[in-house]
């Protein structure tokens, strides 16, 4: 039994432009202007982390929700109207570890229902056979348990298991759950088993060597 535990956002999809339109959206609305620094800093974390940074002492846990759901709330709404296309090599890439007999679930700091309607939305339903969201875990990356539940839903160990993630926190989230790791995109990234900009440039025997 070997898996491959894919993020979502900036690894196999980019939505960022989606997160930032949305987000600044909501945030306006409720009278508080981010600047796109704010939200480049934030991007990859959860929203009751990011909602504290930019609400201050009026960070109640009522509010944190009732933001972060308008918010997630218009974000599907883009990514339903509007579509969106996977990263070069990654639809290529869920496919043929799903015909090899790879199990593959997608484990996110965004919200399971986001990450569900991105699954749709980029054609990969069948291949992706488990969703971890934000709301599944009590902590997130770089914490191992979105990876950890991943695994388990998928019932393989986390030895025989493979992250595929473009931020720092994801990498050291995967190797605090003891899995070997693909650091993806052009950012400053350590502690990936493998480097690489685009999956579309990944070594064919990129996954296989990785669990041998």
């Amino acid at each position: 039994m070997r898996a491959v535990l894919w993020d979502l956002d900036g690894t196999l999809a980019d939505s960022r432009e989606f997160h930032w339109r949305s987000w600044r959206e909501t945030m306006r609305e409720a009278g508080v202007e981010i600047s796109e620094a704010q939200f480049a800093a934030s991007f990859g974390q959860r929203n009751d982390a990011i909602l504290t940074t930019w609400l201050g002492s009026a960070a109640t846990p009522d509010r944190i929700r009732e933001i972060g759901d308008t918010k997630e709330a218009l974000y599907r709404e883009y990514i339903e109207r509007e579509g969106i296309t996977p990263l070069p090599g990654a639809a290529e890439w869920v496919k043929r570890l799903h015909a090899a007999g790879w199990r593959q679930a997608i484990a996110s700091s965004a919200p399971r229902l986001n990450v569900q309607v991105m699954n749709r939305v980029l054609g990969f339903a069948g291949a992706i056979e488990a969703f971890v969201g934000a709301e599944d875990v009590a902590r997130g990356k770089p914490e191992p348990d979105v990876f950890l539940a991943a695994a388990s839903r998928l019932g393989v160990s986390p030895v025989q298991c493979i992250v595929v993630e473009d931020a720092q926190a994801g990498l050291e989230a995967a190797r605090r759950a003891g899995m070997r790791c693909i650091g993806v995109g052009g950012g400053r990234l350590t502690g990936a088993d493998i480097r690489i900009v685009s999956l579309a440039e990944l070594p064919d025997d990129a996954f296989d060597r990785l669990v041998a």
